[in-house]
Parts: structure tokens; C-alpha cells; sequence
């Protein structure tokens, strides 16, 4: 079984390395907007953090997710070592599952400060491309992965499950992330069965009401069902605003300064359990401002939009 996992490591880079081609050559010759920021600096800081993050989890898990669940099935831990059922039907409940748990998972770290914390990092980034897909802290990382470890231990998953959800999981993330034009009439349709760039980017708004709906990174069907879903943006995908309020000048796209992010930078009034709070007005777009209030609070109000009902799946005004 351990011959397996160089394999898998082999799988797995080959995967995120054709994506990852694929999509930026999209994103050069299909773009969806116009970006604003220092595409080297952010590129270079987004690309250098993925690199430390898989060397550390690689260090600190040298099997990974699948060596997890290699571990699991080999002691009989798990929902499905209890129950003999088609092999193929378990690999996709699995996937299925692990999908949700990684939805909830999100809407964790949007709900408890200290882990929305971790989170801004991601939310932080100025423009919104395939390289955001890949931009975590380190902690969030190492987080994640002890969570995706629990719920593959407690279905019993199959390292070839974990597998396929893994690489599902990493390519839909840079697909989602990136800025690729895809017809709207196409966007309708895909977005019944996975996460849009479209879908995606609303989530990355600066308007906190938008920025706590699509949770989803691969299925869109929990945000339908658990009413988190929203069609489009309210100022439309070119005219939207990406990252957050408090943190509006380009150090937030150096690796140094993504790094003390959660340390330094104001929580803001983001996460789900403080929308009482303030945060940017639909009116009062937040724009760069001086060195001393990239780290304060905004206090303008959010304006409240009705969240879309699922058969409103692509709003045609956004063209």
C-alpha cells in the first residue's frame, strides 16, 4: 500500500500543474475583469505561500489526507468498514461527504473570529484569480487538513476516495478562483452541478452580506439548500470591489505581511456572528486610504440585498 502514495504525490502534481496551465492561459486569453493589482508581487507572494504550505504539511504529514486514510482502513476505522457496499458507491458518497464537511468547515472559519482570522488572509487578496485559489495561511492550512483527516476517519473513506476528492477539491479551486469569461448562458448550467468563477466571486466581495453567502468550493448544491446562496453581485462582476474594507493598500500582497495578517490586521465586522456590526456601505464603496486605517475598522453600514432563490441561478443584467 505505501507504493501508492508516490503515485499519488505524482497524480497530484500533474494534476494542479495542468490545471493551473490551463486556467492561466484562460485567464490571458478570456478575461472576466480587468485586475488592478501588481500581478508579480501578488503572483510571486500567493505562489511562494502555497510552496511553504505544502512544504510544512509534507514535513509534518509525509502521507497526507490518502496516508490517512491508508491508516484508517488498515485498523477497520470508519462508517464504511461496517457496511458491504459497492465499492464505487462508496468512493462517491465519500466524495460527496467530504465536500459538505469542507462546506461547513468554511462557514466556521467565516463564523468564529479567531479562526476568520486565519481566513482574511484569503479574503484579503486585492484581485481575484486563479493564484487566490491557492492563497491560505499557514495555520489554516494545518487546520484544514486536521479537519479533513477527522471526517475521513470518522466515514472510513477510501484512499482512492480521498484521492479523487482531493484533486477534485484542488483543480475546482483554482477554477472557481480564476478569472475566466465563461458565457453566461454555460454559467447557468454548470453552476447546478459546480462552483462558477461567477458563483465564487461573489463570495469574495468587499460588502459583507456577499462575502458570507457560496460557501461551496466544488458542489454548489449546500449553499442552495442551506440558504447561502446568492446569484450575482450587486454592483454587477466588473464593477464590484474584491477583498476587504479594512485592508486596501498592496502590502496585504506581500508574503510577509499575509503571513502576520491574522496577528496584526483588524478582524473587521465579517464574521456571521457580528453583522450587527459595521462594515462598507453598498453606497460607500471602501477605497484606499492612508497607512493609518488599513488596519482600523470601517464604519459604514451594509445595505441589505435579499439572498436569490436557486431557480434565479445567473442574473442576465450582469453581461
Amino acid at each position: 500500500m505505501l507504493g501508492f502514495v508516490p503515485t499519488e504525490q505524482a497524480v497530484r502534481i500533474a494534476c494542479f500543474a495542468g490545471v493551473f496551465l490551463v486556467l492561466v492561459a484562460g485567464e490571458f486569453f478570456a478575461p472576466r475583469r480587468v485586475l488592478h493589482a501588481s500581478k508579480p508581487q501578488r503572483w510571486g507572494s500567493n505562489l511562494a505561500l502555497v510552496f511553504l504550505n505544502s512544504l510544512l504539511l509534507r514535513l509534518i504529514a509525509p502521507l497526507g489526507a490518502v496516508g490517512i486514510a491508508m491508516f484508517a482502513e488498515s485498523v477497520g476505522w470508519g462508517l464504511f468498514q461496517y457496511y458491504d457496499i459497492p465499492s464505487w458507491l462508496a468512493i462517491v458518497v465519500s466524495v460527496i461527504l467530504l465536500d459538505f464537511a469542507i462546506y461547513l468547515q468554511h462557514v466556521m472559519f467565516h463564523a468564529i473570529p479567531v479562526l476568520w482570522r486565519l481566513h482574511m488572509v484569503h479574503h484579503a487578496d486585492l484581485d481575484f484569480d486563479v493564484t487566490t485559489g491557492l492563497r491560505f495561511h499557514t495555520l489554516e492550512i494545518m487546520l484544514s487538513f486536521g479537519i479533513k483527516c477527522a471526517a475521513i476517519v470518522l466515514l472510513g473513506a477510501s484512499p482512492l476516495a480521498v484521492l479523487i476528492f482531493e484533486l477534485l477539491l484542488n483543480a475546482t479551486a483554482m477554477f472557481n478562483h480564476s478569472n475566466v469569461r465563461i458565457p453566461l448562458w454555460l454559467d447557468r448550467s454548470l453552476r447546478r452541478v459546480i462552483v462558477t468563477p461567477d458563483m465564487h466571486r461573489v463570495h469574495h466581495s468587499v460588502f459583507r452580506r456577499e462575502a458570507n453567502s457560496n460557501f461551496g468550493f466544488n458542489l454548489p448544491w449546500w449553499d442552495f439548500l442551506l440558504g447561502t446562496y446568492r446569484s450575482q453581485p450587486d454592483s454587477g462582476h466588473e464593477g464590484m470591489t474584491i477583498g476587504l474594507s479594512q485592508f486596501r493598500d498592496e502590502r496585504v500582497e506581500r508574503l510577509p505581511w499575509m503571513l502576520l495578517l491574522p496577528f496584526i490586521g483588524k478582524l473587521g465586522s465579517y464574521p456571521i456572528n457580528r453583522e450587527s456590526g459595521t462594515a462598507p456601505s453598498h453606497e460607500h464603496e471602501s477605497s484606499p486610504g492612508t497607512q493609518a486605517d488599513q488596519f482600523g475598522e470601517n464604519t459604514l453600514k451594509d445595505t441589505p440585498t435579499a439572498v436569490r432563490p436557486m431557480d434565479d441561478l445567473a442574473d442576465e443584467r450582469d453581461q
